[in-house]
């Protein structure tokens, strides 16, 4: 599998692509295909994974990475 991706979406989730697990507090992890969407804004009711409440509720945040 390819090394793993997040990429972090413009008022929106947090887009994990290539091999990666997602694991909880207790070290169980969840049940996740070859690519997901993790909440960013806080609000989805499928924490950890983004439903789209962003949209509904005006999340705004688009950071970007230092460029030297």
């Amino acid at each position: 599998m390819s090394e793993a991706k997040i990429k972090v979406n413009d008022n929106g989730s947090l887009l994990l692509t290539g091999s990666f697990e997602v694991v909880d507090a207790d070290g169980d992890t969840f049940e996740t295909k070859k690519a997901v969407s993790l909440c960013r804004c806080g609000e989805s009711a499928n924490k950890p994974f983004c439903d789209g409440t962003h949209k509904k509720i005006g999340f705004e945040s688009t950071p970007r990475a230092d460029k030297e």
